[in-house]
């Protein structure tokens, strides 16, 4: 079980670098360039992993933290939706990209600095 665990582990952290990495390429393509579909892959793959490795806690032994856990989940959520709701669009908002990148750094200090 142990072996899941971490290999969840490395894909929720693949999914946390494919997220900076869409941030670096928005950045190249401009402010108001349409978006890439890698935002919506990186946070689906870190939403899928996240609750996996919530449900498996029992079975692995591991003591998460639910608060810190549902605040991670709500910027996923709000991440998710913007980019959800902007996918579609030839050019976005010059604002967009900043705050993706923002709230992938925010959610990053959550996860590495409240214990």
């Amino acid at each position: 079980m142990d072996f899941v665990r971490l290999l969840l582990v490395f894909l929720h952290l693949l999914g946390m670098g494919m997220l900076v990495a869409m941030f670096f390429i928005q950045r190249r393509v401009g402010a108001n360039g349409p978006l890439n579909k890698g935002w919506l892959h990186g946070s689906g793959l870190q939403l899928v992993t996240g609750v996996a490795l919530i449900g498996l806690a029992p079975l692995t032994g591991r003591d998460y933290d639910v608060v810190k856990m549902g605040v991670k989940l709500a910027l996923l959520v709000v991440l998710a939706g913007l980019v959800a709701v902007n996918l579609s669009k030839k050019q976005v908002a010059t604002w967009l990209a900043p705050t993706l990148g923002g709230l992938v750094v925010l959610e990053t200090a959550v996860a590495v600095f409240w214990r």
